[in-house]
């Protein structure tokens, strides 16, 4: 198929997102290559487009960028990828005896859509009910930025916030809302810059409507101090 035809069906197809599985698409062979070893291939993949568009790369400002680049994509954004990098999330019996829901919300959250490769930034709210144990609240911010820092969809980003709290906490009672900017909607093609994605996943006690009402009530209460 020539580049032509190829660009005209991906305009015809635009931002739709495309099903998939939950799961992060990696080849197996994804970890062969170390740190290093990716950052230097990359970064002669940057100077090659930086060159094919025309820009000096001898230039002070520009010289840089290609191993600038590089790393923040191998160590950085895309540093989710990596199962090395996981969070670890240790679980604490609940020896108060907590019964009711636990909500963190407004959790910054900074991702990449993985049909552009443009930033989309937004927050996470999460919450869960507690079987008999419970997690340290820092934990759930990392488990976000973890699952984040990767290409993604928001849809599948919001299932797996839910399903490794679910593995965590051994309870099917997690839910998660993602509220978010998608910079391929706002800064380039229809160029909205007020619109915003929401996500949500409900699992177990969550899918009861009034918990769910519960959560969403949370959500909205003013929490600045």
């Amino acid at each position: 198929m020539d580049l032509e035809k190829q660009l005209k069906e991906i305009e015809a197809m635009g931002i739709d997102h495309i099903a998939g599985s939950t799961e992060t698409p990696m080849r197996p062979d994804a970890f062969e290559l170390s740190d290093i070893e990716k950052i230097a291939s990359i970064k002669k993949d940057v100077q090659n487009i930086m060159h094919t568009l025309g820009l000096d790369l001898n230039d002070d400002s520009l010289k840089g960028t290609p191993t600038r680049v590089a790393k923040m994509f191998v160590q950085e954004i895309f540093g989710g990828l990596h199962p090395d990098r996981k969070p670890k999330a240790s679980t604490f019996e609940n020896k108060y005896k907590y019964q009711e829901m636990l909500v963190e919300k407004n959790i910054t959250l900074y991702s990449t859509c993985e049909h552009h490769l443009l930033p989309i930034v937004g927050k996470a709210h999460i919450a869960y009910i507690s079987n008999g144990t419970v997690v340290g609240l820092s934990k759930m911010n990392r488990i976000v930025d973890y699952y984040a820092k990767r290409p993604q969809v928001q849809e599948r980003l919001t299932m797996q916030i839910v399903k490794e709290l679910q593995n965590v906490l051994n309870t099917e009672d997690v839910a998660c809302v993602i509220d978010a900017k998608h910079l391929c909607v706002n800064s380039r093609g229809i160029r909205d810059i007020d619109s915003s994605t929401v996500t949500s996943e409900f699992g177990g006690a969550f899918k009861n409507s009034e918990t769910r009402r519960e959560f969403l009530d949370y959500i909205k209460l003013d929490t600045e101090f």
